[in-house]
């Protein structure tokens, strides 16, 4: 078994490789995100003049829509394990002229900040990746002040998500691509209810609440659903890397025939659903 050290550097390099990719498809991907976003800026209760972490930040949301919330008076601290995607979000602020937000590259689970210093922490699908989720969940809590609010999200069941299940499933059955040991990093990790909502009582949170936020992501087509997910995900790019030409082709067609199944108005529309937990210290 990998050490959380040898787990943390490895997440480092692959987002870090994929970097470029997230990029690219930055516009699509925040769109896509927009609806979990808000709500997690909802469930913190931001208001002007707050200090704000956002935590796994990756390229700037929704830390960069918090920034405008808590205005001139207060500030928001993006953190993220990866510099290439730190970078990113960097050069977000600077295009919106958003002063008071500013990037850094950290670890969530050994967060570089004092006891009490953010009025409010966010994260945002960050929480399913982390080495050590309870450990990460105690420094969200050490570093909010007294009566400061954690709002963070991950997505729901595999069932509830053929965004990303139908291109996965095609991938690691081709390939016998074996699934992840329970509890490991991975979009699933804390799919199941109540799971969220668990990991912030243990850390010391008290009126915790999950809700479910859901809705559809449509694709110009599916060639469009193929290219952004090898552009991006390296569970689907990694193992793909490794196949030779033929299977890599026979791979494409079955996910652009799987992804033609969901065709609504001539584009793939896909359901998703995610949790948003949030609790007070």
């Amino acid at each position: 078994m990998p050490t959380l050290e040898e787990i943390r550097e490895q997440q480092r390099a692959s987002w870090n490789k994929f970097a470029p990719g997230w990029k690219k498809w930055d516009e699509f991907t925040m769109a896509f995100l927009q609806p979990v976003g808000e709500a997690i800026l909802r469930e913190a209760a931001l208001r002007p003049g707050l200090r704000v972490l956002d935590a796994a930040c990756g390229t700037g949301e929704p830390g960069l829509s918090a920034a405008r919330i808590v205005g001139e008076g207060g500030s928001v601290e993006g953190t993220d394990l990866s510099e290439e995607m730190v970078q990113v979000a960097r050069e977000k602020a600077k295009k919106f002229r958003l002063a008071n937000y500013k990037a850094t590259t950290a670890d969530a689970g050994a967060l570089p900040f004092e006891d009490g210093s953010f009025d409010a922490v966010l994260c945002r699908m960050g929480i399913m990746f982390v080495p050590d989720p309870a450990r990460t969940a105690r420094e969200f809590y050490r570093v909010l002040k007294p009566g400061g609010r954690l709002a963070l999200c991950a997505w729901a069941e595999p069932a509830k998500n053929p965004w990303a299940t139908t291109i996965a499933d095609i991938v690691n059955s081709t390939l016998g691509v074996p699934p992840p040991p329970p509890g490991s990093p991975g979009l699933f990790r804390q799919s199941q209810p109540g799971t969220l909502k668990a990991l912030l009582g243990s850390a010391g949170f008290s009126k915790t609440r999950e809700i479910e936020v859901s809705g559809t992501q449509d694709y110009e087509s599916p060639l469009e659903y193929w290219t952004m997910f090898t552009e991006v995900a390296a569970p689907i790019a990694g193992p793909l890397a490794k196949a030779d030409p033929a299977q890599q082709k026979g791979i494409q067609e079955k996910v652009l025939q799987a992804a033609a199944a969901f065709l609504k108005d001539g584009r793939p529309t896909f359901p998703w659903s995610a949790w948003v937990a949030s609790g007070t210290k």
